[in-house]
Protein backbone atom coordinates (compact mmCIF):
# COMPACT_ATOMS: atom_id res chain seq x y z
CA UNK A 1 0.00 0.00 0.00
CA UNK A 2 1.33 3.44 -0.85
CA UNK A 3 1.60 6.24 1.66
CA UNK A 4 -0.57 9.36 1.36
CA UNK A 5 2.40 11.64 0.56
CA UNK A 6 3.39 9.54 -2.47
CA UNK A 7 -0.24 9.26 -3.59
CA UNK A 8 -0.70 13.05 -3.37
CA UNK A 9 2.56 13.63 -5.26
CA UNK A 10 1.53 11.30 -8.09
CA UNK A 11 -1.99 12.70 -8.43
CA UNK A 12 -0.60 16.24 -8.30
CA UNK A 13 0.89 15.56 -11.71
CA UNK A 14 -2.61 15.31 -13.17
CA UNK A 15 -3.67 18.84 -14.09
CA UNK A 16 -7.29 19.58 -13.26
CA UNK A 17 -9.64 22.45 -13.88
CA UNK A 18 -10.89 24.50 -10.96
CA UNK A 19 -14.57 25.09 -10.25
CA UNK A 20 -16.74 26.83 -7.72
CA UNK A 21 -19.75 24.72 -6.74
CA UNK A 22 -22.69 26.67 -5.29
CA UNK A 23 -26.02 25.79 -3.68
CA UNK A 24 -28.76 27.48 -1.62
CA UNK A 25 -30.18 26.32 1.69
CA UNK A 26 -33.82 26.47 2.85
CA UNK A 27 -33.34 30.01 4.16
CA UNK A 28 -32.10 31.17 0.75
CA UNK A 29 -28.51 31.55 1.94
CA UNK A 30 -25.87 30.98 -0.74
CA UNK A 31 -23.04 28.52 -0.12
CA UNK A 32 -20.03 27.79 -2.27
CA UNK A 33 -16.72 25.99 -2.30
CA UNK A 34 -13.72 25.40 -4.56
CA UNK A 35 -13.76 21.97 -6.19
CA UNK A 36 -11.18 20.42 -8.49
CA UNK A 37 -12.60 16.88 -8.22
CA UNK A 38 -15.14 17.51 -10.97
CA UNK A 39 -15.54 15.86 -14.37
CA UNK A 40 -17.95 14.88 -17.10
CA UNK A 41 -19.66 11.53 -16.69
CA UNK A 42 -22.10 11.01 -19.55
CA UNK A 43 -23.23 12.69 -22.77
CA UNK A 44 -26.60 10.89 -22.95
CA UNK A 45 -28.01 11.91 -20.62
CA UNK A 46 -25.68 14.81 -19.85
CA UNK A 47 -24.16 14.12 -16.43
CA UNK A 48 -21.22 15.24 -14.31
CA UNK A 49 -19.72 14.08 -11.06
CA UNK A 50 -18.31 16.05 -8.18
CA UNK A 51 -16.49 14.67 -5.15
CA UNK A 52 -16.96 16.43 -1.81
CA UNK A 53 -15.04 15.71 1.40
CA UNK A 54 -17.27 14.53 4.24
CA UNK A 55 -15.83 17.32 6.41
CA UNK A 56 -16.61 20.07 3.87
CA UNK A 57 -19.22 22.64 4.80
CA UNK A 58 -21.28 21.87 1.68
CA UNK A 59 -21.36 18.10 2.11
CA UNK A 60 -24.56 17.94 4.15
CA UNK A 61 -26.12 20.74 2.10
CA UNK A 62 -25.76 18.77 -1.14
CA UNK A 63 -27.27 15.69 0.51
CA UNK A 64 -30.38 17.72 1.40
CA UNK A 65 -30.51 20.24 -1.48
CA UNK A 66 -29.79 18.41 -4.72
CA UNK A 67 -29.57 21.42 -7.04
CA UNK A 68 -26.22 23.08 -7.50
CA UNK A 69 -24.32 25.35 -9.86
CA UNK A 70 -20.84 24.97 -11.26
CA UNK A 71 -18.70 27.86 -12.44
CA UNK A 72 -15.61 26.67 -14.32
CA UNK A 73 -13.06 29.31 -13.39
CA UNK A 74 -10.98 31.37 -15.78
CA UNK A 75 -7.28 32.00 -15.24
CA UNK A 76 -8.26 35.50 -14.03
CA UNK A 77 -10.23 34.02 -11.11
CA UNK A 78 -7.47 32.45 -9.03
CA UNK A 79 -8.36 34.77 -6.15
CA UNK A 80 -11.92 33.42 -6.14
CA UNK A 81 -10.59 29.88 -5.98
CA UNK A 82 -8.49 30.78 -2.94
CA UNK A 83 -11.38 32.62 -1.26
CA UNK A 84 -13.86 29.75 -1.70
CA UNK A 85 -11.29 27.25 -0.41
CA UNK A 86 -11.37 28.89 3.05
CA UNK A 87 -14.12 28.92 5.67
CA UNK A 88 -14.89 32.62 5.07
CA UNK A 89 -18.60 33.23 5.68
CA UNK A 90 -18.54 36.27 3.36
CA UNK A 91 -17.33 34.42 0.26
CA UNK A 92 -19.73 36.17 -2.12
CA UNK A 93 -19.06 39.76 -0.99
CA UNK A 94 -17.78 41.92 -3.82
CA UNK A 95 -18.02 39.18 -6.45
CA UNK A 96 -20.06 39.72 -9.61
CA UNK A 97 -22.48 36.88 -10.25
CA UNK A 98 -25.84 36.04 -11.71
CA UNK A 99 -28.45 33.50 -10.69
CA UNK A 100 -29.20 30.40 -12.68
CA UNK A 101 -32.71 29.29 -13.51
CA UNK A 102 -32.84 27.24 -10.29
CA UNK A 103 -31.55 30.17 -8.20
CA UNK A 104 -27.94 29.08 -7.69
CA UNK A 105 -25.04 31.52 -7.96
CA UNK A 106 -23.04 31.44 -11.20
CA UNK A 107 -19.88 33.56 -11.15
CA UNK A 108 -19.46 36.15 -13.89
CA UNK A 109 -16.37 35.84 -16.08
CA UNK A 110 -16.18 32.05 -15.62
CA UNK A 111 -15.37 30.11 -18.81
CA UNK A 112 -18.54 28.02 -18.44
CA UNK A 113 -21.57 27.48 -16.19
CA UNK A 114 -23.63 24.40 -15.41
CA UNK A 115 -26.79 23.90 -13.40
CA UNK A 116 -27.17 20.39 -12.05
CA UNK A 117 -29.39 18.15 -9.96
CA UNK A 118 -27.97 15.27 -7.92
CA UNK A 119 -29.38 11.94 -9.05
CA UNK A 120 -27.21 9.64 -6.91
CA UNK A 121 -24.51 9.85 -4.30
CA UNK A 122 -22.04 7.25 -3.07
CA UNK A 123 -19.64 7.28 -0.15
CA UNK A 124 -16.07 6.57 -1.22
CA UNK A 125 -13.34 6.84 1.42
CA UNK A 126 -13.42 10.28 3.01
CA UNK A 127 -15.51 11.77 0.18
CA UNK A 128 -18.96 11.43 -1.31
CA UNK A 129 -19.29 11.16 -5.09
CA UNK A 130 -22.30 13.12 -6.29
CA UNK A 131 -23.62 12.08 -9.71
CA UNK A 132 -25.73 14.82 -11.24
CA UNK A 133 -27.86 15.44 -14.30
CA UNK A 134 -26.96 18.65 -16.12
CA UNK A 135 -30.12 20.69 -16.54
CA UNK A 136 -28.49 23.69 -18.19
CA UNK A 137 -25.01 24.43 -19.54
CA UNK A 138 -23.52 27.59 -20.98
CA UNK A 139 -20.08 27.94 -22.55
CA UNK A 140 -18.74 31.48 -22.26
CA UNK A 141 -16.64 33.24 -24.87
CA UNK A 142 -13.04 34.22 -24.22
CA UNK A 143 -10.79 33.51 -21.29
CA UNK A 144 -8.57 30.58 -20.47
CA UNK A 145 -9.32 28.00 -17.79
CA UNK A 146 -7.66 28.06 -14.38
CA UNK A 147 -5.73 24.84 -13.74
CA UNK A 148 -4.39 23.20 -10.60
CA UNK A 149 -1.11 21.30 -11.02
CA UNK A 150 1.48 19.99 -8.53
CA UNK A 151 0.02 21.90 -5.60
CA UNK A 152 -0.33 25.25 -7.34
CA UNK A 153 -2.25 27.17 -9.95
CA UNK A 154 -1.30 27.08 -13.62
CA UNK A 155 -2.59 28.50 -16.87
CA UNK A 156 -3.20 26.83 -20.19
CA UNK A 157 -1.08 28.24 -23.01
CA UNK A 158 -2.42 27.57 -26.51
Amino acid sequence: MIDSETFRSVLGRFASGVTIVTARDDAGTDHGMTVSAFCSLSLEPPMVLVCIDHAASMHELLLQHPRFGVSILSSEQEGFSRRFATEDAERFDGIAYSRGECGVVLLNEAVAHLECEVSQHHDAGDHTIFLARVERAEPREGGRPLLYYRGGYAQLER
